[in-house]
């Protein structure tokens, strides 16, 4: 075990030294807030990127959670601590977006704001190695829908918005492959273990806005006009997660190898 922190602890560093020195970037100074009387108003877009916005708001349950499952592994810690900064970062730009578009008032904000934080979200685990299976899921997941936001953003001519997603999918992809860094280093440790995990997370996963966002059904039918849907999840979700991990569908057990978990049935998207 120790060993196993020893290894996180180098990939964090590995992870925070490329952050610092590629990924950096700055809501007032690299957002081109400039453009934005150029940039058509579209309802669609806006409802995605509140709904977004609204899913990033529940960033202390998240971290609590993160904090509590990773007490005494310094590695994974300080990385909850860095995906919280991105994170926050993530809703302030799309929330200053909405303001500053006029799409959204100051007071819309703060109501939608009070109306998300009244729920609480409850992390679906209560293991460590299960919770990193549901983050890299979690991250290759928003990394997709946010690459299809910003192709619908482009297609409308909404160059602001789709930088700022060009900006949030870069993250959500370092985030996703950290967490497959953790992975391959639970593979190593323990296969068995880790594949059953993997095979169960896979079977169960759902994204959380469901369970936390009003008016969740209208927003998914809008959000699905982007491209997103079950098969989606699985050409560009599960099966590039298993490929990064060296896996395919066989090497899971149980009824992961089977047509179930590849027909899921619950909603993927945020």
């Amino acid at each position: 075990m120790n060993r196993l922190r020893e290894d996180f602890h180098r990939e964090f560093m590995t992870f925070f030294e490329r952050a610092e020195r590629t990924r950096r970037w700055n809501i007032f100074n690299d957002v081109p807030w400039e453009r934005l009387e150029e940039s058509p108003r579209d309802e669609r877009l806006a409802l995605c990127a509140e709904t977004f916005c609204g899913v990033e708001m529940y960033l202390p349950d998240y971290l609590r959670a993160h904090l509590e499952l990773m007490r005494g592994d310094y590695g994974r810690a300080w990385f909850a601590a860095n995906w919280g900064y991105e994170e926050a970062k993530h809703s302030l730009a799309l929330r200053e977006y909405l303001h500053r578009s006029q799409q959204r008032t100051e007071g819309q904000l703060h109501d939608f704001a009070e109306s998300v934080l009244a729920r609480q979200w409850i992390p679906p685990y209560d293991d460590g190695r299960q919770m990193t299976v549901y983050g890299s899921l979690q991250e290759r997941t928003t990394f997709v829908v946010y690459r299809k936001q910003r192709e619908l953003a482009q297609k409308l001519g909404d160059s602001v918005l789709a930088e700022i997603y060009r900006f949030i999918s870069r993250d959500e992809m370092a985030h996703s492959r950290f967490y497959e860094r953790m992975l391959l280093l639970h593979l190593d440790e323990d296969r068995e273990g880790t594949l059953a995990d993997i095979a169960h997370v896979l079977r169960t996963f759902r994204m959380p806005a469901a369970d936390l966002l009003s008016g969740y059904d209208e927003r998914i039918a809008v959000m699905r006009t982007a491209g997103i849907d079950r098969r989606v999840f699985l050409l560009e979700v599960i099966g590039p997660m298993l490929r990064a991990l060296g896996l395919t569908r066989h090497d899971l057990p149980g009824p992961g190898r089977e047509r179930g978990l590849w027909s899921p049935k619950k909603d993927v998207s945020p």
